[in-house]
């Protein structure tokens, strides 16, 4: 299991917060029979369509020593888990979660 960014719990509170709910954290993903984890899954019922919204979440804190490194390696791994997702779950929306 991956360690747990320095945001994960305020990303995962905002979330709930805003009518949310968690369903995997961490999300499970495969890849030519490897596993990999993006930090949150999360679900909310959309009653006036009568299905509900997926969305995955990936947390980055930029807490290395080049926060521009730590930015490529974050949209690297944004755009990898994004490509597939869109193979193994298309209704699911990926986003990348950063400090403010």
């Amino acid at each position: 299991m991956p360690a747990k960014d320095l945001l994960h719990n305020s990303v995962r509170n905002a979330l709930v917060k805003d009518g949310w709910k968690i369903a995997d954290d961490p999300f499970r993903l495969k890849y030519k029979g490897r596993k990999l984890y993006v930090d949150l899954g999360a679900e909310r019922i959309l009653a006036a369509e009568k299905g509900s919204r997926k969305i995955a979440v990936e947390i980055k804190s930029f807490v290395g020593h080049s926060e521009m490194n730590d930015l490529a390696n974050a949209l690297g791994q944004f755009i990898f888990y994004r490509a597939i997702l869109s193979e193994n779950e298309p209704d699911r929306e990926l986003f990348l979660a950063v400090p403010d």
